[in-house]
């Protein structure tokens, strides 16, 4: 500072440091009267600074134990002990149809889902149950039912594929992991993870998926078999065989595509009632929603009414027009642990082999489960009004994975057809779910050996329809118009998932997300303004990322006009420094008084100066204000004259 500021920040280089061990106590203090020596006083002190965090870590432990046996916190970690003391029979009423209702919806689609993953049809069913009995106590959203969904179904089958035909072993070790991972995720209140995969990239992922999921199914519609799954070879194999399609199967495709459009329709009919009137009368409501129902059970009509026509043609001896699911084991599974080895046909599958062959599955099939979960969550929570806590969602699913892993399962979340089933149909509570696994297991007792009927065209057809709803497609014309550098994200994404797979698709898109999200702190725009001393203006904090470019800017600003210029640097927006920023201003201090240039910094907020005096930063001079800086320096160097005025901001946006 100048002589004659009293007001100002004093010379941080210049300040009189404290000894260790001393008993310097300030400006004003000298030496006490009852000083001991400097040995026993470091033992003092060293003895009250264990006991000192000794009290802290008992205090913080107690705490933290009073926390989690506290009522409100069992309250929160139980959800159902919140709304079961006011359930009602009315409550009751509505959850049972709306439970009934989405358990029409899961059964064709567990079985159709199952195909997806590369699994036998009952571990669909296997996974569509559990899940609903868990969530019902440890879920916070009346609305959201878990599940088998199109997502994970296709993630089981990319990261979870035994080598061993009809083998489980790899998807049901895939949902205990995934489990451990979301519940650890849950615990730790670590859902905000979520928040690091953009909008574009987890859009651009689905409508991918979709694609995929869909134009794998074309081979159920046209009966070809030995279809690959990697898209490319997907499409180019599909389209070879065109001329070996069965002509049974295209017709019946293409009856319960057409069919599953119409009965669609019905669900989403306005009947445009005069709201000044007195409404329809009973019966006109009874008639509306059974017209709903039957639009709500489409899938499952659509795939009765296939069967019916394959048991018919197989009853008159036509076994190889159609082709059919085939038998399929009737029950529930054994409940037990999954098996971490697998030995068939002198085939040894080793857990190392099995974790080995995962490998990312075990990190993206949480993440993604954790995505769709808190989405579907969020929308039907604002839409409702109502709240939920994504920690707890965590759990929840976390759980629900874990346990449903015993039961022969592959990784579950919550599906967004179901789910809006479910709040169409005046769900009340999560009890829903009870009604909706109850059903599962009762269609898994009885109606098994009639599932062996259903044709894998009508299946495909259910699939395609589902998943077709999933491509958004104006997505692209909302970012163009909204910000265009997201459209990087969104295409990279795409088609990285359709050329490379899905599984580095949405690691390539994460991280081209990242490094767009990133940018703007490590290289900052560059304004450039007339002033009377050399100012170099930051208007974000000082990280690692921008330290290498903040030192060229600086460097460039002492070189202007081919003269060795000082330089004020404005710190007023710092509000963080790293210590790889500390470091950056070490090397620029030494650079300019190489150069015999002065470099003042202006305007740091009290606590980075905190960080700065812990640094003791050598000959760091540092002012209240731009003006004071530029001040300072006229004294520091009395030959320097008035130069023409540049001003130097640092932009974040891009």
């Amino acid at each position: 500072m100048s002589r004659d500021s009293g007001e100002r920040e004093p010379l941080l280089g210049n300040q009189p440091r404290k000894r260790a061990g001393s008993n310097y106590t300030g400006e004003e203090g000298g030496l006490s009267s009852n000083a001991l020596p400097p040995s026993h006083e470091r033992e003092t002190e060293e003895e009250e600074s264990i006991m000192g965090f000794t009290v802290v870590v008992k205090r913080a432990a107690k705490k933290q134990i009073n926390a989690c046996c506290s009522k409100e916190n069992l309250k929160t970690k139980l959800p159902i002990t919140k709304w079961l003391p006011k359930y009602s029979l009315q409550a009751l009423q509505c959850d049972l149809i709306a439970g009934l209702t989405v358990g029409l919806t899961v059964i064709p689609q567990g079985l159709a889902y199952a195909k997806i993953a590369d699994l036998p049809p009952q571990y669909g069913l296997y996974s569509a149950f559990m899940g609903c009995f868990v969530y019902c106590f440890l879920g916070t959203a009346k609305d959201i039912t878990l599940g088998p969904t199109a997502i994970m179904s296709l993630m089981t089958a990319t990261f979870a594929t035994s080598p061993i035909e009809e083998d489980a072993t790899y998807a049901i070790v895939l949902c205990l992991i995934t489990g451990c991972v979301q519940l650890l995720l849950g615990l730790l209140n670590l859902g905000i993870l979520v928040n690091f995969i953009s909008y574009p990239v987890i859009n651009a992922f689905t409508s991918a998926a979709a694609i995929t999921i869909g134009f794998g199914q074309v081979k159920g519609i046209l009966g070809l078999t030995h279809i690959p799954r990697d898209f490319p070879e997907m499409v180019y194999e599909t389209c070879k065989k065109i001329p070996e399609t069965k002509i049974w199967d295209l017709v019946m495709g293409l009856v319960c595509l057409a069919l599953l459009y119409v009965l669609k329709k019905l669900r989403t009919i306005n009947w445009n009632d005069d709201l000044d009137g007195p409404g329809p009368n009973r019966c006109v409501r009874f008639c509306r929603y059974l017209i709903w129902l039957i639009g709500t059970a489409s899938n499952a009509i659509v795939v009765i009414s296939a069967s019916g026509v394959a048991a018919i043609l197989i009853s008159q001896g036509k076994n190889n027009t159609l082709s059919i699911t085939g038998h399929l084991k009737p029950g529930l599974p054994d409940f037990k642990p999954p098996d971490f080895s697998y030995t068939k046909d002198n085939i040894t599958i080793t857990a190392s082999t099995i974790f080995s062959d995962i490998g990312a599955g075990f990190g993206i099939v949480p993440l993604l489960g954790l995505v769709e979960l808190i989405a579907i969550g969020k929308a039907f929570a604002r839409q409702n009004h109502y709240k939920i806590y994504p920690s707890q969602e965590l759990i929840a699913i976390g759980f629900a994975n874990i346990i449903s892993c015993f039961v022969g399962s592959y990784p579950v979340t919550g599906s967004f057809s179901r789910t809006a089933v479910n709040s169409q149909s005046g769900v009340k509570t999560p009890a829903s779910g009870i009604f909706t696994g109850v059903l599962i297991v009762l269609a898994l007792f009885t109606l098994t050996p009639l599932f062996y009927y259903i044709p894998k065209s009508a299946l495909s057809a259910v699939i395609i329809f589902s998943v077709i709803q999933m491509v958004d497609v104006m997505v692209v014309k909302k970012l163009w118009k909204t910000n265009k550098i997201d459209l990087i994200p969104l295409f990279i994404t795409f088609l990285s998932c359709l050329g490379v797979g899905m599984e580095y698709g949405i690691l390539i898109g994460i991280g081209v997300s990242m490094i767009i999200l990133l940018y703007p702190s490590a290289r900052p725009k560059i304004k450039v303004e007339p002033g009377g001393v050399k100012v170099v203006k930051l208007d974000q904090g000082l990280l690692f990322p921008a330290v290498e470019y903040l030192q060229e800017c600086v460097l460039e600003a002492n070189e202007a006009d081919g003269k060795n210029n000082s330089v004020v640097l404005d710190c007023s927006h710092v509000s963080a420094l790293d210590y790889t920023a500390i470091q950056g201003i070490t090397e620029l201090i030494v650079d300019f008084k190489s150069r015999e240039a002065k470099l003042v910094f202006a305007g740091f907020p009290k606590n980075v100066l905190k960080h700065l005096q812990v640094a003791d930063i050598p000959e760091l001079t540092v002012s209240s204000t731009v003006q004071e800086g530029c001040k300072l320096l006229q004294e520091l160097t009395p030959e320097f004259p008035g130069v023409q005025h540049i001003k130097v901001e640092f932009n974040s946006r891009l």
